[in-house]
């Protein structure tokens, strides 16, 4: 292994991910019986080194159907409790316990309780970004994808209290015209930060060029209004969850796409479509919540069993609930 003090990226961990590392994280994992699931938003030497690759509802349910005994998760704290929660009786490890969301951190436990007694007959919708207490609370779950849909399937009559990412709620708010639908202000303070100047600056650079938002962005009502005012055409302009951009980018036509969401989506799109070229709308949109599951971490988690997931089986099964009605309602398709 290479030694640690060499002067390697600070954003490795101190660990080069060379052919060495690369050789070292499959003998461990083949040894521990691991299988490494990594998040669209990695590092791209962690992408590289995983066993799949996907959003992370999918790669839950991958982690639901897999023979292995242990699953190492690369991706944030509430990626790997979902791994846990629909996988209850698996080792579930997470190279980074400090790997945290800043959407799942906006709303609490007790937040949602007392929100839920100010709308006593309401249906709880949350997305799958939060917290396995806050999904014990829940009615449904639902993806960046389906959660139009999950929103719709609920009696129009019924308040619905929709957490906690506003930027989503107000993209289903729009689709499905409810007026009953509260939305709690949280965000994802990346997605969040991709603005609509921004957006509306990279247009005018790159005319031509489609346009892949990811739902969760400040620029998504941006994105509507360039579509509307038919500065951009209709077509053109994608409102996308993370998996729902690498199914269009395998079907564009497309030369160029710029691309709102977190910059380590960009990887997995020159994979599936090298023959476009992508562009970050914001090339600072970096989570670093996201990029500390470092190629030094990966290692150390499967060197030394760190950190394990450690859920209360009361609270996986009322989160398991939430999630399996959302799966009951239809195929989630990609998650967030």
């Amino acid at each position: 292994m290479p030694d640690p003090r060499h002067s390697i990226p600070a954003a490795y961990g101190g660990v080069e991910p060379n052919a060495e590392w690369a050789a070292e994280i499959k003998r461990l994992a083949k040894e521990r019986n691991a299988t490494i699931l990594a998040h669209n938003y990695q590092l791209p030497a962690i992408q590289d080194i995983a066993d799949h690759v996907g959003d992370s509802l999918a790669l839950s349910r991958i982690a639901a159907e897999t023979e292995a005994d242990e699953i190492i998760f690369c991706g944030v704290h509430f990626m790997a409790e979902t791994a846990k929660i629909l996988s209850p009786n698996k080792r579930v490890l997470i190279p980074d316990e400090r790997a945290g969301c800043s959407l799942a951190d906006s709303i609490t436990a007790d937040e949602l309780r007392e929100w839920k007694a100010d709308f006593p007959d309401a249906m709880v919708v949350s997305y799958v970004n939060t917290t396995a207490e806050v999904k014990a609370l829940t009615d449904i779950c639902c993806t960046s994808s389906n959660a139009v849909d999950v929103v719709a399937s609920i009696d129009p009559s019924i308040d619905v209290l929709f957490l906690p990412d506003q930027f989503l709620g107000a993209h289903v708010k729009r689709e499905t015209g409810r007026d009953n639908i509260h939305i709690w202000a949280g965000e994802c303070h990346v997605h969040a930060g991709i603005n609509g100047d921004e957006l509306t600056a990279q247009t005018e650079s790159h005319p031509d060029a489609e346009l892949f938002i990811h739902p969760e962005c400040g620029c998504a009502t941006s994105a509507l209004y360039l579509s509307g005012e038919g500065i951009v055409p209709e077509e053109r302009v994608k409102i996308l969850s993370t998996g729902g951009m690498i199914d269009a980018a395998r079907e564009s036509e497309s030369k160029q796409v710029l691309v709102a969401t977190e910059v380590g989506m960009l990887h997995q799109l020159r994979k599936a479509a090298p023959e476009i070229d992508f562009l970050a709308v914001n090339d600072r949109a970096a989570c670093p919540y996201m990029k500390m599951i470092t190629p030094a971490a990966l290692l150390r988690c499967l060197t030394e069993g760190k950190d394990e997931i450690v859920l209360s089986t009361e609270i996986m099964d009322l989160a398991r609930k939430s999630v399996e009605r959302m799966i009951a309602i239809g195929q989630p398709g990609s998650g967030e």
